[in-house]
């Protein structure tokens, strides 16, 4: 019995193959890894080629060979936020809405998120890739509201009603720089509470 891994197909696969794709998963690992350091800590203007291969620690050639595009490099940075931080759900709609509130506007000052938000702007809306990795980030960060709201409301009530409290953390966060505090937060889920009638 032959030591060698088979693939799918049965046919076994060369021990370099085995080792060429982890160089590649672990060069890729690196350079998302830095890619998304870069961009949460400059901003995606300095999300370039020499700057994300100087601090991945490889050449210009490699990223270009790989990820021609600034484009692809953005999408990389934003592919390695993963899942983003939710509140413990405690069964209170006013306390997790305001928990989840707080998770978001937490998740913008020590993740520097407030730019990762910007770079999905500028490139989300031109750039289908990025455009798909912004989608699953959004969801990803609305569904425990989306859950919680979508048990007493639905259709056009519900996404105005989820856009509402994303917007009472993003919108100072991208308009004036600044991040709500708990009374504003608070404030946000009492008016949308009693607008819904809870």
């Amino acid at each position: 019995m032959s030591d060698t891994p088979s693939g799918e197909n049965g046919i076994g696969i060369e021990p370099d193959a085995v080792a060429e794709d982890a160089r590649v998963a672990r060069t890729r690992a690196d350079v998302s890894r830095a890619a998304l350091e870069v961009l949460t800590g400059e901003g995606w203007e300095a999300v370039t080629h020499a700057h994300v291969a100087r601090v991945a620690g490889y050449s210009k050639t490699t990223l270009y060979t790989h990820w021609p595009s600034r484009s692809d490099l953005l999408t990389m940075a934003l592919e390695a936020i993963g899942d983003m931080p939710h509140h413990d759900l405690v069964g209170d709609v006013r306390t997790d809405l305001i928990g989840e509130l707080r998770m978001l506007r937490d998740a913008i000052a020590t993740q520097r998120l407030d730019r990762v938000l910007m770079a999905m702007a500028q490139w989300g809306a031109t750039v289908a890739e990025i455009g798909r990795v912004r989608r699953r980030i959004v969801d990803d960060g609305e569904k425990h509201t989306r859950q919680m709201l979508g048990a007493v409301i639905q259709g056009p009530e519900l996404e105005a009603a989820v856009s509402m409290l994303s917007g009472s953390v993003v919108c100072p966060t991208l308009m004036y720089g600044t991040l709500p505090d708990d009374a504003t937060i608070e404030a946000a889920v009492d008016i949308l509470l009693r607008g819904i009638g809870r």
